[in-house]
């Protein structure tokens, strides 16, 4: 299911960049049909290919639903898989608006947050039913000392993925010519930091956790090729390509490209707050009453 919706948000990349979104003019039917393949003129490759991908992964997502919520022990992953099935549908309704209501960009921006949202789901899922996750003993984990380190670990993990959040919708508005572009670039620095900041703390104080060290080496290496492709996308599209009369190859490639890796990056992202969540306790500071303390030092 995770990498079907990569595929999925792969082909929605696609859709975008090549100026395709409304090639198929109405909504839940293409052309006035459910099934039938209509001719593969222009756009309408891009944007009915990606309806039919993104219709399997709805399939998929119930019968995985149904199949988690039958046999699955852990109530709370049950109403996960659940909620993730909720999240694709809300997510193919706003598909269908963006197409009824001619592409405003706030609605076609929370098309594409949705999407990494269920994303993120997805590969929670994967993670939760892993055999690395089910078949571990408690005993097996490696000792560590309460994180003590203000802001702790988890805390900048979480202010990664908030970071991530709003670089996407700004690069969500960007895209479908709802602002301009250098809201999305003053963020691509602060998100740099604070995910570097992350996965160096990660890497250098808790090496010996594979499941937190492995997730914060592929955030860095997703970081780094995410800013690369970054640069590339706004030479090829907005330096370059500005006046060009249509999308052209480079524009496209390196634009699906830095979308793809987004995902990936968000995702990984979501997987290291989990592993250092589980993994990687909180020191919590006891607080004495001001009363209680002065009768103790008397």
């Amino acid at each position: 299911m995770a990498c079907a919706t990569l595929v999925v948000i792969t082909a929605g990349a696609l859709v975008t960049s090549n100026d395709a979104g409304l090639s198929v003019p109405d909504w839940p039917t293409s052309f006035g049909y459910l099934v039938k393949v209509p001719h593969f003129v222009g756009g309408v490759r891009y944007e009915w290919s990606h309806r039919m991908v993104a219709g399997t992964l709805v399939t998929l997502t119930l019968a995985i639903a149904l199949w988690t919520f039958l046999v699955e022990k852990r109530r709370w992953l049950r109403w996960l898989a659940i909620g993730a099935f909720c999240t694709v549908i809300a997510q193919a309704t706003l598909g269908g608006l963006t197409v009824l209501f001619f592409q405003p960009p706030w609605l076609s921006t929370a098309h594409a947050t949705v999407a990494q949202t269920f994303f993120c789901i997805a590969v929670a899922i994967a993670v939760f039913t892993g055999r690395q996750w089910v078949d571990r003993p408690e005993t097996s984990r490696p000792r560590v000392e309460p994180d003590s380190r203000h802001p702790s670990l988890f805390t900048l993990t979480c202010l990664s993925i908030v970071v991530l959040y709003v670089q996407l919708i700004l690069g969500g508005m960007f895209r479908h010519h709802g602002m301009s572009w250098w809201p999305h670039v003053l963020n691509a620095i602060v998100v740099s930091f604070v995910l570097a900041w992350t996965a160096i703390r990660a890497i250098s104080v808790y090496s010996n956790i594979d499941a937190v060290r492995r997730p914060a080496i592929g955030m860095l290496a997703l970081l780094i090729t995410q800013l690369c492709l970054g640069f590339t996308a706004f030479l090829t599209r907005v330096a370059w390509g500005r006046d060009a009369a249509q999308p052209e190859l480079p524009m496209v490639a390196s634009t699906v490209a830095h979308v793809a890796v987004g995902a990936l990056l968000l995702a990984t992202t979501v997987v290291l707050a989990i592993q250092v969540w589980r993994n990687i306790p909180v020191a919590v500071t006891e607080r004495v009453p001001l009363a209680r303390r002065d009768a103790s030092a008397a």
